[in-house]
């Protein structure tokens, strides 16, 4: 996050982790400010009044390999109090005298844990001496180093919590991060607040009032191109533009033609009429297409999409004088994905269009204000600004739109029947009033025709896929279950108002393995 000398802070160590952002978003729910630091970066550390502890993350690297990243002796010189996860916990067992090998028996996914005493990292953690976790690892510690207890253990990790109490030194073998971990934000808000000793004194109001700073100072007098899709975001990063300079923001909203149904008319109605934006409206969606031409590979569909979206706002950024900046809602889960943030070894899941398909020589210098913020963080920021909830509490849509839920080639007879699919099933959604409680939803049509019998007629269509997933922050998701009776009406509808679509399937697979959008 923007950077604060004034308030005390945990130092996250970036081992590579898919999750290192989640524990800063943890942290900071908590009510403390909290910075990540590269691995390659720990010498840079200096002790001071306002670093109050050290998280180590996790990542994917295996300590008994040659190329493991080891801990480096200046942490310890710090003489603050440490929490180790997954690899953080071997990482820091290992160097300080303890023994980690290879498991015969890996753990991925659920188990539980079992209290072997107290401590306090683990006060009011424990129901019944027993929790379900979420782990991820295949080394395990099986010696712990001299000072250190045993606080619990795992069918297959005998010190799944370790502690020094003296030094405040503590390993966690598995994610308390993560939101399959029962009661794990209260191991986190232990050792933030209760063996760190830090005040709260971290909240949105304040990251507000930073980040309009932090702009102000970056623009000047200068011209700002905010990349509007209509999304929480983007919406998110127009207002706080507005906030901090005014009319010097000039919005540029491009139809791409993969936009949800009528949702071009809905982001002019919005930004144009009733927030009185400066907005900029092009029609690209033939453009697109065109690009998008026989392309299969969704790799390079993002890259496509990302590549013209900029080519386009650099060419109408030449028609207003005085525009110096492109603003982009890019968020901490975009960067995680696509590339560590910090530059340490974690490993790309894929590519964002805020982030992979840009030039590597830019003529505008890119503002990207929620870039260390998680979607959850971001509602909160828009209630800050006043954003009305109907935007305010959509759901996530990708900047690539609906290329990356049309698998295989793309064309304008795909889109349309997907459009008027996802509209179905969103519009049923709100009916039954579940939309709210759904993190995403969408509609995908697969490559895949199928024969189907409608009437004494034979058919052979296209596929819809439904997916719905709950999460708190897209890092993680599970599907969400519906009642047989509402999937069989989306299915039915859909179905029977679309030509072209004979058979409907839901998916049902979490997040990980599968990632919530196909492509």
């Amino acid at each position: 996050m923007n950077q604060n000398n004034t308030l005390e802070k945990i130092i996250i160590i970036d081992f590579g982790s898919q999750f290192t952002q989640l524990i800063a978003r943890k942290v900071r729910e908590a009510g403390v400010y909290s910075e990540i630091i590269n691995s390659n970066q720990v010498r840079n550390l200096t002790k001071n009044k306002l670093t109050k502890g050290i998280i180590l993350s996790g990542g994917p690297l295996t300590i008994t390999n040659k190329n493991s990243i080891n801990l480096d002796d200046h942490i310890l010189s710090l003489n603050l109090p440490i929490l180790g996860i997954c690899y953080g916990h071997q990482i820091l067992a290992k160097k300080l005298g303890g023994k980690v090998k290879i498991s015969k028996n890996r753990e991925f996914g659920k188990a539980f844990v079992k209290s072997k005493s107290k401590s306090p990292i683990t006060k009011n953690f424990f129901k019944n001496k027993n929790n379900l976790v979420w782990m991820s690892h295949e080394d395990i510690v099986y010696k712990i180093p001299p000072g250190f207890k045993q606080i619990a253990s795992s069918n297959n990790s005998k010190f799944a919590i370790i502690a020094n109490e003296k030094k405040k030194y503590y390993g966690i073998q598995f994610h308390p991060e993560v939101s399959h971990t029962i009661n794990g934000k209260i191991l986190i808000r232990n050792f933030v607040l209760n063996i760190c000793k830090i005040k709260k004194k971290w909240n949105l109001k304040r990251q507000k009032e930073i980040l309009i700073s932090d702009i102000k100072k970056k623009v000047k007098k200068d011209k700002v191109i905010c990349a509007l899709s209509g999304g929480v975001d983007s919406s998110v990063v127009a207002l706080l533009l507005k906030k901090a300079i005014g009319n010097k923001l000039i919005c540029i909203f491009i139809n791409t033609g993969l936009l949800r149904k009528n949702e071009e008319r809905e982001v002019l109605k919005t930004f144009k009429k009733k927030l009185k934006l400066k907005l900029i409206y092009i029609n690209a969606s033939k453009l697109f297409l065109k690009k998008l031409n026989n392309v299969t590979h969704p790799e390079k569909k993002r890259k496509i999409i990302g590549k013209l979206f900029i080519q386009l706002f650099e060419r109408y950024a030449k028609k207003v004088k005085g525009v110096k900046f492109l603003a982009q809602g890019t968020l901490y889960p975009d960067l995680i994905e696509s590339k560590t943030v910090t530059g340490s070894p974690s490993s790309k899941i894929k590519s964002h269009h805020n982030v992979g398909g840009l030039p590597k020589k830019m003529n505008l210098i890119l503002i990207e204000p929620l870039n260390a913020l998680f979607k959850d963080e971001v509602r909160k920021l828009g209630l800050q600004l006043s954003l009305p909830k109907v935007l305010l509490l959509r759901h996530p849509f990708p900047g690539p739109g609906l290329a990356i839920r049309i698998p295989g080639k793309i064309t304008k007879e795909k889109i349309d029947l997907l459009k008027e699919a996802d509209f179905i099933f969103i519009n049923e959604l709100k009916k039954s009033n579940l939309y709210n409680k759904i993190w995403q939803a969408y509609a995908a049509l697969l490559p895949v025709k199928t024969v189907g019998v409608m009437g004494d007629s034979r058919t052979y269509e296209y596929t819809c896929l439904l997916r719905a997933v709950t999460s708190e922050d897209g890092m993680t998701a599970d599907f969400f279950s519906f009642k047989k009776i509402f999937l069989q009406r989306v299915s039915n509808k859909i179905i029977n108002s679309i030509r072209g679509i004979n058979r409907v399937v839901y998916d049902v697979t979490s997040k990980p393995p599968s990632t919530i959008e196909l492509e």
